[in-house]
């Protein structure tokens, strides 16, 4: 095959706010599948928050992207050539196929169903989906009635477990950014009331919507939105921690809240997960999440970006709050 691999590699670790000048373009051979792999065409490359972590050299849920390695990310594309059992040219597939136009993959890789969009695959029903579901289900554990509060609400993970949350018989409050995300919110994704940081006092608002306290409290952003939750809990609240982007590229550890104690005085919880422990059960969340996606139960958003060229460009989004919805990226 004459056609060149362009990858986005990692050139040097960031410092304080990720840049572009953190990656390189580079271009090598399309590689040829052995025994049990396929080759796959990318598609479209997805972007999560947690991406930030993953090119530290420090501690981390998975080890820390090489200098000189292509960028980690999931992915979708098209089988162009396999020696896999089961998988054939011109299947839809999804993995971690990293920044780059050609991967090798092998049967790690999941297949897209007939007629499944694969930006669909990569945000309800893929990654985000399960994140949202095991987070608000297993480490949440919501009742019906509960007031559940999500930080990060317009995000992908966010406002997924918003709805889920609604259909299992909840209240749901989401914080976002923004008149625009707020509105979609309540119109669209049903949340019974939306607050915007930028414009309002979210302690004050919080006062307002939760005047029983926070049953469940769900965090993607850390920070002060954390410490506003964690105020206002209710006896026997579960607080969870998914993600907290307000710190991913503080130049220094950022320190804790200062609310804490009250997970004492409520009798509450407080528990991190990654999504990566309950890959096993994956078809567990998608056999609940297809059928709400379906017959409309769940609305979801997309941020889609155009060119492999923007790829480090479109990682930037999630950080400045650009994006609405899945960040995605059509190569």
């Amino acid at each position: 095959m004459s056609e060149q691999n362009r990858q986005w590699v990692l050139a040097k670790r960031p410092v304080g706010m990720v840049e572009e000048g953190d990656f390189e373009l580079v271009t090598t051979p399309v590689p040829t599948p052995a025994e049990g792999q396929i080759l796959v065409r990318n598609r479209v490359l997805a972007f999560e928050p947690a991406m930030r972590g993953w090119i530290d050299d420090k501690p981390n849920y998975m080890p820390p992207v090489p200098i000189g390695g292509v960028m980690r990310g999931m992915s979708a594309g098209e089988v162009i050539a396999s020696n896999l059992s089961g998988v054939e040219v011109g299947d839809v597939v999804t993995g971690m196929g990293g920044w780059q136009e050609y991967v090798l993959g092998d049967a790690g890789m999941r297949k897209v169903p007939t007629g499944v969009d694969p930006k669909l695959a990569l945000s309800v029903l893929g990654m985000t989906g399960i994140t949202a579901y095991f987070g608000l289900l297993e480490i949440g554990q919501p009742v019906e009635g509960n007031t559940v509060v999500i930080s990060g609400a317009a995000g992908a993970t966010g406002s997924v477990v918003g709805q889920i949350a609604k259909l299992k018989g909840c209240r749901v409050v989401g914080i976002a950014g923004g008149a625009e995300k707020c509105g979609w919110l309540t119109d669209e994704a049903h949340f019974d009331a939306a607050i915007d940081y930028k414009s309002e006092d979210v302690g004050e608002r919080l006062d307002a919507l939760c005047p029983a306290g926070i049953d469940v409290f769900f965090d993607n952003v850390g920070g002060p939105i954390l410490d506003e939750g964690l105020a206002r809990i209710a006896r026997g609240a579960r607080v969870v921690i998914c993600g907290s982007i307000s710190g991913y590229n503080a130049e220094q550890q950022q320190p804790g809240p200062r609310n804490y104690y009250n997970i004492v005085q409520k009798r509450a919880r407080m528990q991190g997960f990654v999504v990566l422990d309950f890959l096993g059960r994956a078809a567990e969340a998608i056999a609940e999440l297809a059928p709400w996606v379906a017959d409309g139960s769940i609305a979801w958003k997309s941020d889609v970006q155009h060119g492999f060229e923007n790829a480090p460009k479109t990682l930037l989004r999630l950080y400045s709050g650009a994006n609405f919805g899945k960040q995605l990226l059509e190569i």
